[in-house]
C-alpha cells in the first residue's frame, strides 16, 4: 500500500478542525471566508510537510509530525474552552491577563469536561493519524523535492495574498482584516483559527497600528436648541499639537481637535448636589429583571430613566466591562487592559477624581479579593482612596470564603461607612451573580427555595442564574431601606450596569428565560442601565447606548465640568446619534444593526441608509477603538492636563 503524503494529512486535518470549530463556536460555518481559508491552509500544509520530512531518521520526522498535530489540537481546544468560559478568543495578549485565566484553573477541569465531546472531535485528526501512523510517509525528502515544495509554498502564499485583494475596498473583508484592522474576534470568524494565530504572532513581533481617518461624529454638528453649550473644557489642541514631539500624541490631538463633543441638554445638572451610588453588577442582564423574582431591579429599571436600547458589550470578561464603564473608552485589546490594570495611567476625569473636585467623599467596595485583576491599582488611578474588599478589611465583616460572596452582606456591612457623609460617591463591584450556574453556587443555593416557589420550570443553569440575581436584588432592596431610614434616599441616585451578559449560559439557555429571541452577537448583549432617583418620574430614552456612555452621561446629569471630546463614549441624553460597538465590530445605531462577520446591515423599521452610511459608521467604530487603545498606551490624559 502506498504511503500517505503528510501534506495531504495536514491539509485535510486543518480544514476539518477549522470547519468543526466554527460549528462548535458560531453554529454557522459560513461566517468563515472559505476560499481564503483554504488558500492559506494549502501553503501552510506544504511548509509543515517540508519541516516534517526534513530528517533522514524517520522516527524524528514522526515525532515532529505528532508534536505539530498535538499542538494544533490543543490550540483549537484552548480556543474553544476559553471562548466558552471567558467570552473571548485566545491571543498572545491573553498572557498579559494570565491571572484571570489562572483563576480559571481551579474550575478548568470542570469547564473542560463540560466541553469534552467537542474537544474529542477536535482531536479526531490526531487520533486517526496515530491509528494509521504506519501508513503515513515519514521518509526524508530529497533537496530537489524540498526546493519544489518551497517554491510551491511561496507561490501558493502569493496566490493567497492576491486573493485578499478581490474585496479590497469593502469593510472587514479578508484584505482589511489582514492589512488594516486588528480584531482577533473578527479575524477568527472570517479567516480561521490558524490564520489568526499567524497574524497575531506577526503583529506581536513587529507591532501594528490601525489608521485613523477623520470622519466627524455620528452627526457633524449636533442638532438641538442653540442656547445649550458644549460639555467641553478650554483645551487648545492646536497648541498642544504644535508643542508635542511625539507623533502618536499629535495624532490623538488631531483627532480630538476634529471632535465637536456633545452639547448640554435639558437634563444637564438634574441630579446636581445629589449623592451617587454606582454599581458594576456581575453578569447582570435584562433577563434578570422580573417583577416576580427581582422586584427591586424591576422597579429601578422601570421607574427612573428607562433606557430602551442599552447594551452591555461582552469584551474580555469582567475587566473589559469595568474598564468601559469607568473610563468611557472601548476595551480595545488585552494589552490595553493590562496597562489600565497597572494603575500607572493618569485619569484627571476619573469618576472619583471628578467627584472629589466638588468635595464628595468617595468609596469603593468589592465582595471578592481586593487584588483580583489589580482592582486595587486601577481604582486608585481613578481617584478612589478608600477601597475595601476581601483580604484588605472586608473579610472581617462578611464571609469571604464562600463562592460567590454575598452582595447583601457587603451592602449591610459597608453602608454605614458613608451614609452620614454630607456628599458621597460610592462604587460597588458585585460578585453574587457570578458563574457557575448550578445549585452548588452559593448565591443560587441561598435563594433556591424562594425561586422554586414560583414553579417556573426552567432548566438548572438559567434557573440558578435567576436565583443568583435575586441576591443582587435583595442587596439593592436593603440599600434603599438603609438610605430611607437615614433620610438620604431622595438625595441619592442609584446607577447600575452589568459587566457582561451571563456568557456561561448558552444562547439557547439565555433564550429560555428571555422575553424575545436573542441572537448570539448583538441582542445577546442587550441589557439595562439603571439611573434612578426616588423623586423622579419615569423618563423613556430610545437612543442607543452602551457601557462607554455611562461616565459622560453621569457627568452631564450631575452638572460636572468635563470635556466630552476626551471620552470615546458620549452622553446618552445628548442629541448626538447613539452607537453601541461589540467585540467583533458589529454595531447598533439608532438606524439599525450591522453584523460585521456577514457584512450585513439590517435597518430599523422606517430607516433608510445607503452604503456610504455603513462605511462611515464602520470607520467611526474603527477610529473609536484605535483611539481608546492609543489613549491608554500613551497615557494621553497626562499629556492633556499636565
Amino acid at each position: 500500500m502506498k504511503k500517505i503524503n503528510l501534506l495531504l494529512v495536514y491539509l485535510v486535518s486543518f480544514i476539518y478542525m477549522e470547519f468543526f470549530y466554527k460549528i462548535l463556536v458560531f453554529d454557522n460555518i459560513f461566517r468563515l471566508s472559505i476560499i481564503n481559508m483554504i488558500l492559506f491552509l494549502i501553503p501552510l500544509s506544504v511548509l509543515l510537510s517540508i519541516i516534517t520530512n526534513m530528517f533522514k531518521n524517520q522516527k524524528i520526522n514522526k515525532a515532529i509530525f505528532i508534536i505539530i498535530m498535538i499542538l494544533t489540537a490543543v490550540w483549537f481546544s484552548a480556543q474553544y474552552v476559553v471562548k466558552g468560559y471567558f467570552g473571548f478568543f485566545v491571543s498572545w495578549g491573553a498572557f498579559k491577563v494570565a491571572d484571570q485565566v489562572g483563576d480559571f484553573a481551579s474550575k478548568g477541569v470542570m469547564e473542560t469536561l463540560k466541553r469534552l465531546p467537542g474537544i474529542i472531535m477536535l482531536f479526531v485528526p490526531l487520533i486517526i493519524s496515530l491509528i494509521f501512523s504506519k501508513h503515513l510517509n515519514y521518509k526524508q525528502n530529497n533537496w530537489k523535492k524540498n526546493l519544489i515544495l518551497s517554491c510551491m509554498t511561496l507561490g501558493l502564499y502569493g496566490v493567497y495574498l492576491v486573493g485578499l485583494n478581490i474585496e479590497k475596498d469593502k469593510s472587514y473583508s479578508p484584505y482589511t482584516l489582514y492589512y488594516e484592522v486588528n480584531d482577533v474576534s473578527l479575524t477568527v470568524e472570517n479567516l480561521g483559527v490558524l490564520n489568526t494565530l499567524l497574524i497575531d504572532t506577526k503583529r506581536m513581533i513587529f507591532g501594528f497600528n490601525e489608521k485613523i481617518v477623520i470622519t466627524g461624529g455620528l452627526n457633524n454638528e449636533e442638532e438641538g436648541p442653540k442656547e445649550y453649550s458644549y460639555n467641553n473644557l478650554d483645551i487648545d489642541f492646536n497648541n498642544l499639537m504644535a508643542n508635542s514631539t511625539n507623533s502618536k500624541i499629535k495624532q490623538i490631538h488631531e483627532y480630538m481637535l476634529n471632535e465637536t463633543g456633545t452639547k448640554q441638554n435639558e437634563y444637564t445638572g438634574k441630579f446636581k448636589g445629589k449623592n451617587l451610588i454606582l454599581f458594576m453588577a456581575e453578569s447582570f442582564n435584562e433577563i434578570a429583571v422580573r417583577k416576580d423574582l427581582t422586584p427591586t431591579l424591576y422597579k429601578l429599571v422601570n421607574s427612573g430613566f428607562v433606557f430602551k436600547n442599552y447594551y452591555t458589550p461582552t469584551i474580555y470578561s469582567t475587566i473589559g466591562g469595568e474598564f468601559q464603564e469607568m473610563t468611557g473608552l472601548y476595551a480595545a485589546s488585552l494589552d490595553v487592559l493590562s496597562k489600565f490594570r497597572s494603575g500607572n495611567n493618569t485619569f484627571p476625569q476619573g469618576i472619583a477624581n471628578k467627584f472629589k473636585e466638588i468635595n464628595y467623599s468617595t468609596y469603593a467596595y468589592h465582595d471578592n479579593t481586593y487584588t483580583f485583576q489589580d482592582r486595587n491599582k486601577y481604582l486608585k488611578s481613578l481617584g478612589f482612596d478608600n477601597f475595601k474588599a476581601c483580604r484588605n478589611g472586608l473579610e472581617n465583616l462578611i464571609n469571604c470564603n464562600e463562592w460567590p460572596q454575598s452582595d447583601v452582606a457587603m451592602i449591610e456591612n459597608t453602608v454605614n461607612d458613608y451614609i452620614n457623609e454630607d456628599n458621597f460617591m460610592v462604587f460597588y463591584a458585585t460578585v453574587s451573580g457570578h458563574a457557575s450556574y448550578n445549585w452548588g453556587n452559593a448565591s443560587s443555593r441561598k435563594h433556591k427555595s424562594e425561586y422554586e416557589a414560583f414553579n417556573l420550570g426552567y432548566s438548572e443553569a438559567p434557573a440558578s442564574y435567576l436565583a443568583a440575581q435575586m441576591e443582587l436584588d435583595q442587596a439593592l432592596e436593603l440599600l434603599i431601606k438603609k438610605l430611607d431610614e437615614a433620610g438620604k434616599l431622595e438625595d441619592t441616585v442609584i446607577a447600575l450596569v452589568g459587566d457582561h451578559y451571563p456568557y456561561e449560559l448558552s444562547v439557547d439557555e439565555v433564550n429560555e428565560i428571555s422575553s424575545y429571541e436573542k441572537d448570539g452577537v448583538v441582542t445577546i448583549n442587550k441589557s439595562n442601565f439603571i439611573l434612578w432617583n426616588s423623586e423622579m418620574e419615569p423618563i423613556e430614552v430610545t437612543k442607543v447606548g452602551s457601557q462607554i456612555d455611562v461616565m459622560p452621561t453621569i457627568y452631564n446629569i450631575f452638572g460636572i465640568n468635563y470635556d466630552s471630546r476626551l471620552f470615546i463614549g458620549k452622553d446618552i441624553l445628548s442629541t448626538e446619534g447613539g452607537l453601541a460597538m461589540f467585540s467583533n465590530r458589529s454595531w447598533v445605531t439608532d438606524k439599525g444593526t450591522y453584523f460585521s462577520a456577514q457584512r450585513k446591515f439590517v435597518p430599523n423599521d422606517g430607516s433608510e441608509v445607503d452604503d456610504e452610511y455603513v462605511q462611515k459608521i464602520n470607520q467611526i467604530v474603527n477610529n473609536k477603538i484605535t483611539m481608546s487603545k492609543m489613549i491608554i498606551e500613551n497615557n494621553y490624559y497626562k499629556e492633556v492636563f499636565k
